[in-house]
């Protein structure tokens, strides 16, 4: 993400939030501004031929892991690929860093979260392999409301990267 792509980015966040509320989910409302200022790195996907962002993929560290803080796509350009595109991006970057996993917390039943990711390869990691930092991001997340629904943390191997 380039700085000047902010604006953009916080303009997508919302708008896939959206899909939840047109589910019957109500989150607690959000600021994408507050989750860009401590994430580590936001990868963009653009509308083809250059076009303005339409996705994007933050992750941050937990523990000594990659961890998905969020994946998000414009409604308008949803089921084009963008979400799995990111998400692949994400896997082979923390792969060739040297990582054995990423991580990630979603909503266990909605089609577009849970089975989502479980057809791409993730799976739920049980509680009592969670670990103090997931531990972590489960209470936080707790504390900010979004538990609506059943959640799970959930986990992809990656295989090591040139």
């Amino acid at each position: 993400m380039r700085p000047e792509d902010e604006p953009r980015v916080v303009e997508v966040s919302l708008a896939a939030d959206t899909v939840f509320a047109d589910a019957g989910v109500v989150l607690p409302p959000d600021d994408p501004r507050e989750m860009l200022a401590h994430v580590e790195e936001v990868l963009v996907a653009c509308a083809p031929g250059g076009g303005p962002v339409v996705g994007l993929a933050a992750t941050v560290t937990v523990g000594e892991g990659p961890h998905l803080e969020q994946l998000a796509v414009h409604p308008a350009h949803g089921r084009r690929g963008a979400g799995s595109a990111l998400l692949e991006a994400v896997c082979g970057g923390a792969a060739s860093a040297g990582h054995a996993r990423l991580t990630l917390t979603t909503f266990r039943d909605l089609p577009w979260n849970g089975p989502w990711y479980a057809a791409r390869g993730f799976s739920v990691v049980p509680r009592a392999d969670w670990g103090p930092a997931l531990e972590q991001v489960w209470e936080a997340e707790e504390r900010a409301g979004i538990g609506v629904l059943p959640r799970v943390v959930m986990e992809r191997s990656l295989s090591p990267g040139p």
